[in-house]
């Protein structure tokens, strides 16, 4: 076990409330929360966490250690920061190779522990998702906006790649996708072509079309939005996820709105129109769309139990649909995971 002296620190927001706890290093950008009880190695290393300090609402956060990164999101910690109640130092588990402080140490993410994260949490509830800084007590901290810079350039993949062997070939847009997302569709018997964001693949073969998910604000990327919307003029199959829904719905011509504050979590429960059934469901995003500004064509699939906000829309002809939720998980519950086999069905 080892042992970490931590001096006094506290969360510092905008609007000028301070949270006390102890930490080590400081940093700044968008303070945000997530409910889930478990999964924060996955969660630390989801590319749509990029430039925000992460508070976990659960108490306990640590206690099964962090294994091998081949079970992580990415390869590295993605979160400016991370705010939390108590850390656990005596974890236990088979897979473990070191403890939860020892890697943010390792990966030098700053940590703020001792904190009343859901007083935090209340705080964000009733004010809104705001920016925020891991600092000293009574300082005045200069606060960075992560949504302000091109975030998915950030965490998109560099260079095209082609990953497996199938008779239909589709082009993945990697906004900042997590691993999760790909293992699943490399499931299938697939040729899967893994391209930036802002990859023109217009002029290759293709079968289909997945956009993935992604930090920051989906307008910060008018060029996938444009390149999106003149591969729908061929009318073959499109899926969407988490960010690469509000892409989707941009290039159908709509608008999206920032959450008040946003849904992270495992437990956010969505409701599918037609069936009128109900999923719980893992979530990631700050953004939603508005489904004022959906054309005719287009409607609402899927809607958020608990705000109403839209979760999902598909057209109305044509095989193109897209959830704000992961259907993935990772982690979180796989009641949606069916979306991967229904894409596959539409190739």
């Amino acid at each position: 076990m080892v042992f970490f002296v931590m001096k006094r620190a506290c969360l510092i927001l905008e609007d000028g409330a301070e949270f006390s706890g102890e930490g080590e290093a400081f940093c700044s950008g968008e303070v945000v929360f997530t409910t889930g009880m478990c999964g924060y190695s996955e969660s630390l290393t989801d590319p749509s966490f990029t430039g925000q300090i992460l508070v976990f609402t659960y108490p306990l956060i640590g206690n099964y250690g962090v294994s091998s990164f081949e079970n992580w999101e990415s390869k590295k910690i993605q979160v400016a920061g991370v705010v939390v109640n108590e850390v656990c130092d005596n974890w236990s588990h088979h897979a473990g190779l070191r403890s939860l402080q020892e890697w943010l140490e390792k990966e030098g993410v700053p940590l703020l522990t001792g904190v009343d994260t859901r007083a935090v949490t209340k705080h964000l509830r009733d004010k809104g998702t705001m920016l925020g800084a891991i600092g000293k007590p009574g300082e005045s901290p200069v606060f960075a906006d992560p949504n302000a810079t091109h975030l998915v350039s950030k965490v998109s993949l560099s260079d095209k790649a082609i990953y497996g062997r199938g008779k239909k070939r589709v082009i993945v847009v990697d906004c900042g996708m997590k691993e999760s997302i790909f293992r699943h569709l490399a499931s299938f018997p697939l040729e899967l072509v893994r391209v930036p964001h802002n990859y023109n693949y217009l002029d290759e073969p293709f079968d289909g079309i997945f956009l993935s998910n992604g930090p920051g604000d989906p307008e910060m990327c008018p060029e996938t939005a444009e390149i999106l919307r003149k591969a729908m003029k061929l009318g073959k199959p499109i899926f969407g996820v988490c960010l690469g829904a509000q892409m989707m719905a941009m290039a159908a011509g709509a608008k999206t709105y920032k959450l008040p504050f946003g849904h992270r979590g495992q437990n956010q429960p969505c409701q599918e129109l037609k069936t009128g059934k109900c999923y719980i469901t893992s979530q990631n995003h700050g953004f939603a769309i508005d489904e004022k500004t959906l054309p005719d064509e287009w409607e609402v699939a899927f809607r958020n139990l608990n705000d109403g906000s839209v979760e999902g829309i598909c057209h109305k002809t044509l095989p193109f649909y897209s959830v704000q939720f992961h259907p993935e998980a990772s982690p979180g519950p796989t009641d949606t995971s069916w979306f991967f086999e229904r894409f596959f069905q539409c190739l």
